[in-house]
């Protein structure tokens, strides 16, 4: 009979298991991605017109914009772990539910709170994202997730560039308010998809969820992002913006006292805090800084009419269809983020993406005298964000329990909505500043737009630096595959376990459970005096030498794994300070549970293996 079981760090689900009936997963879950970003480039197009379509000032207007981006900073951390404790897909169906309530809001109003509320309710698809990456990681094989996580972040972008010029094509030849009814068809065509294709995960966190902590972390965030959308209209020195500052420094940090204090937290800080977790969250806001750059400038060159002396003289859709090659490339960068992550890591693509980014926009200063000149300019700078953005997750995952995977993603994704709120508030204030008076209104200058991508350069260029400092994980990989290989014997068995713990890092203190499933190896990973090994990486090798399972013991040394089905098996662990230790082990199926005690040696000494059914 299948029985729940409770591990802390247990595993996703191994290959075969999973591969069967997830073959839509991928498609379905980067077009819910897509879907998102759909709805957040949906009012580029008219966004200079929206002051006159809901009879309000300019300044009003820019909060149809800031209503999304604020929401979705928020919701991001908080689905992602309302999906880690009780359902990625549940999470996922309601964040795309909610989205299309929004939508259809949106589709019927004019007025201009009512619009805000439901462009608010918009905002909270962003939660999508995180929980797409969580789900990949409960369900697909090892050999696929690269790509597919790849796919799945990149996904933002790729949805953006689609959107601009489709979205300027309706609002062209449509009324305005068909944008929102497409948002809407879209959500539910994408909700439909998910029932169908998409398998509840398996995983849960153990605890409650912490409405305080949502609660202080949304006010913290409200406080800190107003001013920054806002500090351009405000005035960066008002007392209304450094007291909106002041006061998002004072609940932030009375948010992470008490996070600090929680057993089971919205944001585990200490995770959090860890290096890699750190920096790749950092690295992060600049790569949304470069990001949105590009977004603000080209448009608005492309549409300048070609008297200004600088502006290209473009329709609203030929300018849409000059900068979708941004979101094309980040799509077609994925499969090759894969090959260059197997083997060189993470890392190394988010450096590469990086630095493509910077020469993107340091060519980009000397070609936008011509419109093919910012398709070169879209194709660059795409193909680096495509690379730094299927990289983050990777990250992430490779730092944090599987139970939290959607908590963590949740929290770098709003570190990137954070790199392109500064981003629109800065790079929009320079262009405001720099901007020349016309009959017509203001109009930006040549010299705003170079500022502009000088200030992404910048950024990015701070992003390598970031970057350079995270650790390398393939340094101890290697030491494990040559050790592993001396020991057994077995030709790939040194390189899958190294390739596990590159990704399988020391984890938290939470507990996850296996709501469905019965049988497995269990036990406890030992030093040579019978103390237990905490976090210890525990991998299941298959006679092919390839992975069929990988978990992280708990911190008393306990773990869990399910083999794929009946067979003979080679049980692999490894911890820092000890020697990686491999033996057989044969499993008899039938839901039946095989103890095995895995005690790793001190130094050279030889390990050992206690194996019981």
């Amino acid at each position: 009979m299948p029985q729940t079981t409770t591990d802390q760090h247990t595993g996703a689900a191994t290959p075969d298991r999973r591969e069967r009936g997830t073959r839509g997963v991928v498609p379905v879950l980067a077009f819910a991605g897509i879907t998102v970003a759909v709805m957040q480039t949906l009012l580029v197009p008219v966004i200079k017109d929206l002051p006159v379509l809901l009879d309000t000032a300019p300044a009003n207007a820019t909060w149809v914009m800031t209503a999304t981006l604020l929401a979705g900073a928020i919701s991001t951390p908080i689905m992602g772990r309302l999906g880690d404790l009780f359902g990625k897909r549940r999470m996922l169906l309601a964040s795309l539910a909610v989205m299309v309530v929004g939508s259809l809001i949106c589709g019927f109003t004019d007025n201009l709170l009512i619009m805000i509320v439901g462009r608010a309710l918009q905002g909270f698809a962003m939660g999508a994202i995180p929980l797409g990456i969580g789900i990949m990681r409960d369900e697909l094989p090892r050999e696929k997730l690269g790509s597919a996580m790849a796919l799945m972040s990149s996904s933002i972008g790729v949805g953006g560039g689609l959107a601009l010029p489709v979205a300027a094509l309706i609002a062209q030849n449509a009324n305005w308010h068909a944008l929102f009814f497409a948002s809407a068809a879209l959500g539910v065509l994408s909700m439909l998809l998910t029932v169908l294709a998409v398998p509840e995960s398996s995983l849960r966190a153990v605890g409650r969820f912490d409405w305080l902590g949502a609660i202080g972390l949304s006010a913290g965030l409200v406080a800190l992002l107003l001013p920054v959308t806002k500090g351009s209209d405000w005035g960066w020195s008002s007392p209304t913006t450094l007291g909106m500052f002041g006061l998002a420094i004072t609940i932030l940090l009375l948010w992470g006292l008490m996070e600090l204090k929680v057993s089971a937290p919205l944001v585990d800080l200490r995770t959090t805090a860890r290096r890699e977790v750190l920096l790749t969250n950092l690295t992060s806001i600049m790569v949304g800084v470069a990001f949105y750059a590009i977004s603000l400038v080209l448009p608005q060159l492309l549409q300048l009419p070609a008297s200004t002396g600088y502006g290209l003289g473009q329709s609203m859709v030929v300018a849409g269809l000059c900068v979708a090659p941004l979101g094309l490339t980040m799509m077609f960068t994925a499969p090759l983020y894969a090959r260059i992550s197997a083997r060189r890591g993470p890392k190394v693509s988010l450096i590469l993406g990086m630095i493509v980014i910077a020469i993107g926009y340091g060519g980009g200063l000397g070609l936008m005298s011509a419109a093919w000149q910012t398709i070169i300019i879209s194709v660059v700078v795409g193909a680096g964000i495509g690379l730094a953005y299927s990289s983050l997750p990777a990250l992430i995952i490779g730092a944090v329990d599987p139970s939290e995977t959607g908590a963590a993603n949740g929290l770098n994704t709003l570190m990137r909505s954070i790199g392109t709120s500064v981003s629109s508030a800065v790079i929009g204030m320079v262009l405001a500043k720099t901007s020349v008076q016309t009959a017509a209104g203001p109009v930006p200058t040549m010299s705003g737009f170079h500022i502009s991508f000088m200030i992404a350069t910048g950024a990015v260029v701070g992003g390598l630096v970031i970057a350079s400092f995270l650790p390398g994980q393939r340094s101890a990989a290697a030491k494990a595959a040559k050790a592993l290989k001396a020991e057994t014997g077995v030709e790939g068995l040194g390189a899958t376990v190294a390739q596990s713990m590159s990704q399988a890092q020391p984890m938290s203190k939470s507990k996850s459970t296996l709501v469905a499933g019965s049988g497995g190896f269990t036990g406890r990973v030992l030093n040579a005096e019978g103390e237990p090994v905490g976090r210890a990486n525990v991998t299941l090798i298959d006679r092919r030498g390839r992975q069929a399972g990988l978990t992280v013991a708990d911190t008393d040394g306990n773990y869990l794994l399910l083999p794929p089905a009946a067979g003979d098996y080679v049980l692999a662990g490894s911890a820092s300070g000890h020697p990686p230790l491999a033996r057989p082990v044969s499993y008899p199926g039938e839901g039946r549970r095989v103890r095995v005690d895995l005690v790793l040696a001190e130094g050279a000494a030889e390990p050992s293996a206690a194996v019981t059914s």
